[in-house]
């Protein structure tokens, strides 16, 4: 299989025009711009090279960050052949062909690097076809996946294989990547400074996106600079990266729950546009902010429950796009509100303590009594009605005989579970009188 990346002419003929982002591809790992948390000298790839021995890779990042580019330059830097394929597009037969070509390489001498883009489509079998080629050293794998590897790739591989994530560009490096673009082009980009950064922004840390839209302003014929509405119209804006089932699902549904348990309503709002402009459905967003309520918030303010139950059904009756303002503002006040995740620490606890004594019986003094049979066996002997204790209150134990009384809700000093505290600590002085009388 020929180097994808063999530029060199098969016939004399003038060549087609190369896109930008091809123009500008690297030609050294000095020339990458960022990801130096795995390039840099004690970074993992430069400590690989410098002591000559580069293992099998797996790159986990967003689109346009590098990651053929590194895989490509690192078979040059360690003279391997270098072979790219894609995992949409090629089936058994014709990884099998790769296989062999890579053993005939080996036999004189040439060793393979095999760059798997979107590695994460292969299935398992697939996955595991790659690795008696890896040990045995035809094949040194470089995988590249936009998803988790942890849940997309086979444990076998990732034994086999280290991780290295690849982050995405920041303002600064796209800002880099396009001084080098307008150097190529002999050009300055026809922007104001707050047009550019708007730019820089639209791109979203995907340079190939940069380059791609310095390539259609480069071609724009204009006498003054663009400024930022100008561009927005002679631009539609990149649509943001979000993948409703894969990792960015959970990176932001964390995000927005751990701004609510932060009380940063400003945050939480941010995180919830986030995944509604990404195209998340609200009603798994309803569902979710109705969990935090129960679950962050709990008894510190009862009504949060409410609020977020109300605004669920004002989504279902207003539908899009009104409906999602009601999801805002249930948000708005999950965050202001007192926090507590003392009712959900009850309830694991109580749960912990109802698997390890769950054959135990209730005490016979609260076991209703309707045959006589139950009667002689003592049901209902002794029981307090507590209705007609002192303070209604009996001070009674409700724990089974031979389990000692737990002690598993324990409210907090903030909101409603304030009240609620004084009302626990009130019944535990009382019991103790009681029990002890």
């Amino acid at each position: 299989m020929a180097d994808l990346f063999d530029t060199s002419p098969d016939t004399p003929h003038k060549e087609a025009p190369r896109p930008l982002a091809d123009r500008l591809r690297p030609q050294s790992l000095d020339e990458v711009i960022g990801q130096e948390q795995v390039l840099g000298p004690d970074a993992p790839l430069g400590v690989m090279l410098a002591s000559g021995a580069l293992s099998s890779l797996i790159f986990w990042g967003p689109p346009g960050v590098g990651k053929t580019t590194i895989a490509r330059l690192l078979a040059r830097d360690t003279d391997l052949h270098f072979v790219q394929i894609s995992a949409i597009f090629t089936g058994v037969a014709d990884l099998k062909k790769v296989f062999e070509e890579a053993k005939l390489r080996r036999r004189t001498g040439q060793g393979t690097l095999l760059f798997v883009d979107e590695i994460h489509r292969f299935n398992k079998a697939q996955q595991d076809g790659f690795l008696p080629h890896m040990e045995d050293g035809t094949i040194l794998l470089v995988g590249a996946t936009t998803e988790n590897p942890s849940f997309e790739l086979n444990a076998a591989l990732l034994s086999r294989s280290q991780v290295l994530v690849l982050e995405r560009l920041s303002l600064a490096d796209l800002e880099r990547l396009a001084q080098r673009a307008e150097k190529e082009l002999s050009k300055t980009l026809p922007l104001t400074g707050a047009a550019r950064e708007q730019l820089l922004e639209m791109a979203d840390g995907d340079g190939r996106a940069l380059l791609n839209l310095i390539e259609q302003i480069s071609a724009w014929k204009v006498d003054v600079s663009l400024d930022s509405k100008a561009l927005t119209a002679r631009l539609q804006k990149r649509a943001a990266q979000y993948d409703k089932s894969g990792d960015a699902h959970y990176n932001l549904i964390s995000a927005l729950h751990k701004s609510v348990r932060g009380s940063d309503p400003d945050a939480a709002l941010y995180w919830l546009t986030r995944m509604l402009e990404g195209g998340e459905d609200p009603r798994f967003l309803a569902r979710r902010i109705t969990r935090m309520s129960v679950e962050d918030i709990g008894l510190a303010d009862p009504q949060a429950q409410r609020v977020c139950l109300d605004a669920w059904e004002t989504y279902e009756r207003l539908g899009s796009p009104e409906g999602e303002l009601a999801l805002a503002q249930a948000i708005i006040y999950l965050a202001l509100a007192p926090k507590s995740n003392a009712g959900y620490a009850a309830y694991k606890n109580a749960s912990a303590a109802a698997r390890k004594t769950g054959s135990e019986p209730p005490p016979k003094h609260i076991l209703n009594a309707p045959t006589r049979l139950m009667k002689e066996q003592g049901y209902g002997e002794g029981y307090a009605y507590d209705h007609d204790a002192e303070d209604a209150f009996s001070g009674q134990d409700y724990f089974p005989e031979e389990v000692k009384r737990g002690v598993y809700y324990q409210p907090v000093e903030r909101g409603f579970e304030r009240e609620l505290k004084k009302r626990l600590d009130y019944f535990v002085k009382l019991r103790g009188k009681r029990q002890g009388g």
